[in-house]
C-alpha cells in the first residue's frame, strides 16, 4: 500500500513537467533545423548569382569580339572595294646582256594600272623599263674607255593579279603577266655591232614575269608596294631567267 501511495506521488509530480519538457526538445529540434535550411538557400542564391554574372561576362566578350570583326571586315571593305589601283615603283634587276656576259645590274621605271573585279581578283596593264651599264670585257673591240656601253630594254606585260592574303593594314598578292620585250643594246656601241661586243641582238621579244606583292595601307586609298619579281625573256633565241624588285606608291580609287 505505501509503495503504491509512493508511485501515485511520483505520477503527479512528473505530469505536470513533461509538456515542458517536449517543448523544449521540440523547439531545440526546430532550432537546429531552420540555420541548415537558411545556409542552403543563401548557398543555392549564390551559385544562380554567380552563374549569371558568368554568363553577363561571357555575353559582355561576345559583343566586343563581334565589334572587333565588324570593324576589321568594314576596315579591308574600305581598303580592298575599289575598283581601279594605279601604281608608280623603282625597281632592280639582273640581267644577263650576252651569252658569254656577265649580268648587268638594270636600274628601272614601272608603272600600270589594274581593273579590279572583286576584292581579291583584278587584271593588270604595266610598262616598264630598264638601264644599265654592262661591263663587255676586254677584247679586240672592248678597249680603253670604251668597256662599259649603256643598254636598256622595255616591256609592256598584261595578267591577272589575286590577293590571296587580306588584313586592314596590309595584304599579299600573286600576279601573273606577259607580254612583250624591246631591247635596246646597239643603241651606245660607237659603231661596233652587238655581235662584235657580246650582246643580244637589238630587237623584241616575248616576256613574262611572276611576281609577289606586298602592299602595306597608309590610308584605304594609298598604300606603299613592295614586289619581288622573276622576269623570263627569250632575246637572241636564248632565254635569261633575271631576278629583282619594285617598289614605289599604290592609288587606289573608283567603288566597287
Amino acid at each position: 500500500m505505501q509503495s503504491f501511495r509512493r508511485l501515485a506521488f511520483l505520477l503527479a509530480f512528473a505530469l505536470p513537467a513533461m509538456p515542458a519538457a517536449f517543448a523544449q526538445s521540440s523547439g531545440s529540434s526546430s532550432s537546429s533545423t531552420t540555420p541548415d535550411q537558411s545556409q542552403s538557400g543563401d548557398q543555392t542564391s549564390s551559385s544562380q548569382q554567380s552563374a549569371a554574372e558568368s554568363q553577363g561576362q561571357l555575353n559582355v566578350q561576345a559583343r566586343i569580339r563581334q565589334r572587333r570583326e565588324q570593324r576589321r571586315v568594314t576596315a579591308i571593305h574600305d581598303a580592298y572595294d575599289h575598283k581601279w589601283e594605279s601604281y608608280a615603283d623603282m625597281g632592280y634587276l639582273r640581267f644577263t646582256p650576252g651569252p658569254t656576259l656577265q649580268r648587268v645590274t638594270f636600274y628601272a621605271w614601272e608603272t600600270g594600272l589594274t581593273r579590279f573585279s572583286s576584292e581579291r581578283l583584278g587584271y593588270t596593264l604595266d610598262g616598264r623599263g630598264y638601264i644599265g651599264t654592262t661591263y663587255c670585257g676586254i677584247t679586240t673591240y672592248c678597249t680603253g674607255a670604251f668597256t662599259k656601253p649603256q643598254i636598256s630594254m622595255y616591256n609592256v606585260l598584261f595578267g591577272p593579279i589575286y590577293r590571296f592574303y587580306l588584313q586592314p593594314k596590309y595584304s599579299v598578292s600573286g600576279r601573273v603577266m606577259g607580254g612583250w620585250a624591246y631591247g635596246n643594246f646597239s643603241g651606245d656601241l660607237n659603231g661596233f655591232t652587238t655581235s662584235e661586243v657580246g650582246f643580244y641582238p637589238t630587237g623584241s621579244t616575248y616576256a613574262a614575269s611572276l611576281s609577289v606583292i606586298g602592299e602595306y595601307n597608309v590610308t584605304p586609298s594609298v598604300a606603299l608596294k613592295l614586289a619581288p619579281e622573276y622576269l623570263l625573256t627569250g632575246f637572241g633565241s636564248t632565254t635569261q631567267n633575271s631576278l629583282g624588285f619594285t617598289a614605289g606608291f599604290v592609288y587606289r580609287f573608283g567603288k566597287q
